[in-house]
């Protein structure tokens, strides 16, 4: 009977133990809902807008007047991808020209390419995925990242390593809004900038969405009209881009 007693003492023991376990680590995550943050120069960028030109530049000649048109329109956070030549020049050019403007660099996926961005001045990056190696490589040289997610793995690998504030990429090809609906829940500390074979029309839908802090796009940016040099067209679309209103609130 003693035996039994001690026994029946352990378990309950351990029962307890257990459920005090349990209230911890649903109080840890709590905590984590409430206390995410986002990094300052993304605070700025959610602040400044509902959209991000998301922009390829194989002119260097067009970078400041098309950073003109998209600025005068209300657009002062340009994301300037790393896919031509150029791209770290205009880069630099801009962050000279226009101070006030946030410059980041896009489609970043090597980690030789960030010593070259933050020289280049970039206020941030964007990568298409989500690579641990590149994100603490960013850390290092205090260069904040928007990584790109395509699924809930993804996510979950960028939470674990502190990313709260992803780019959902390709958005549009990979289920956009209903994909977001459906990782509202689990990932409820989780904000979005959705990115990829968004319009206008699609961008009003996917800003109604409380978890949608901004959009990225560059349908403001016609290739015609960036072909014809179109300024007053591009700075129209651009106004109407920042516009556009979000059901976000920081």
């Amino acid at each position: 009977m003693v035996n039994q007693n001690k026994t029946i003492d352990s378990v309950q023991s351990r029962a307890i133990e257990s459920s005090a376990q349990g209230k911890a680590s649903e109080s840890s995550a709590l905590s984590l809902t409430r206390e995410q943050d986002l990094p300052a120069v993304f605070k700025r960028m959610v602040a400044r807008g509902p959209v991000v030109p998301v922009i390829v530049i194989k002119d260097i000649e067009q970078a400041i007047p098309l950073a003109e048109a998209l600025a005068e329109a209300g657009l002062t956070v340009l994301e300037i991808t790393l896919r031509t030549a150029c791209a770290l020049d205009a880069i630099s050019s801009l962050r000279t020209r226009f101070p006030e403007l946030l410059i980041g660099a896009g489609t970043l996926r090597q980690i030789s390419q960030v010593s070259a961005v933050v020289d280049a001045g970039a206020q941030f990056a964007v990568s298409p995925g989500y690579d641990p190696d590149l994100g603490e490589t960013c850390r290092k040289h205090s260069l904040d990242l928007l990584p790109g997610i395509a699924s809930a793995s993804e996510l979950m690998r960028a939470n674990r390593d502190g990313f709260y504030f992803v780019k959902l990429f390709p958005a549009e090809a990979i289920g956009g809004m209903r994909l977001i609906q459906s990782l509202a829940s689990p990932f409820a500390e989780t904000i979005f900038c959705p990115t990829g074979g968004i319009d206008v029309s699609k961008a009003k839908d996917y800003l109604a969405m409380s978890n949608v802090a901004c959009i990225g796009g560059s349908w403001m940016i016609p290739a015609t009209a960036l072909a014809k040099e179109d300024w007053l067209l591009i700075r129209d679309l651009a106004s109407q881009a920042q516009a556009l209103e979000r059901a976000f609130t920081a």
